[in-house]
């Protein structure tokens, strides 16, 4: 919590106290009444859980693009979101029998990007249809919202990647996705 100095930073901490207490009861009231179902899904969750992960990865990739040196990136997931928003999922595998260094060109080159380290910021998806190229979204400092801090991959090892990007139009059911130094692939999107 932080307090401000002055007078209006003990009020502000005096009606952030008071919520916080009113919250509190609130919340314990109906809480209450409902602690045995509540007790009751902490010990199903990891069952079903465990179930669903199987049926998590589907039996065919949407795409895999093949890198350079062994490097390949495998998309399991595109979702469109409510906010506007396409998250990708997959893994990036390493499919040869030595350390594979992570091409630099994977974080793209704008310095803003490259400046907080290795990612895949520099993947994008190109509508050819509606004319339009969808590159990593960025937060307000910059930072490429997508895996980054990675430099190898061991022989035969992957790791789980995401990317995100604004969402192309419904309308739109395929783009092609391009990263750096990956030969381009054909995403379908539902």
């Amino acid at each position: 919590m932080i307090i401000a100095r002055g007078r209006g930073g003990f009020i502000a901490l005096a009606v952030m106290a008071t919520l916080a207490v009113a919250g509190c009861g609130a919340d314990t009231e109906p809480n209450a009444s409902q602690k045995p179902t509540a007790s009751a899904q902490p010990s199903q969750q990891p069952t079903s859980t465990q179930d669903e992960l199987p049926r998590e990865e589907p039996s065919e990739p949407l795409l895999v693009a093949k890198g350079q040196k062994g490097l390949e990136i495998e998309v399991t997931e595109a979702e469109r979101d409510a906010g506007g928003f396409l998250t990708i999922k997959g893994r990036l595998k390493n499919t040869s029998d030595g350390v594979s260094a992570i091409p630099a060109q994977t974080s793209g080159n704008e310095t803003e990007v490259v400046k907080h380290g290795q990612s895949l910021g520099g993947a994008t998806l190109v509508d050819s249809l509606g004319k339009k190229r969808y590159y990593v979204l960025r937060d307000t400092d910059g930072r490429p919202l997508t895996t980054a801090g990675f430099s190898t991959l061991g022989p035969g090892k992957s790791t789980a990647v995401f990317m995100q990007f604004p969402a192309p139009p419904a309308s739109t059911t395929e783009v092609s996705f391009q990263l750096p130094t990956f030969e381009p692939a054909t995403l379908k999107l539902s």
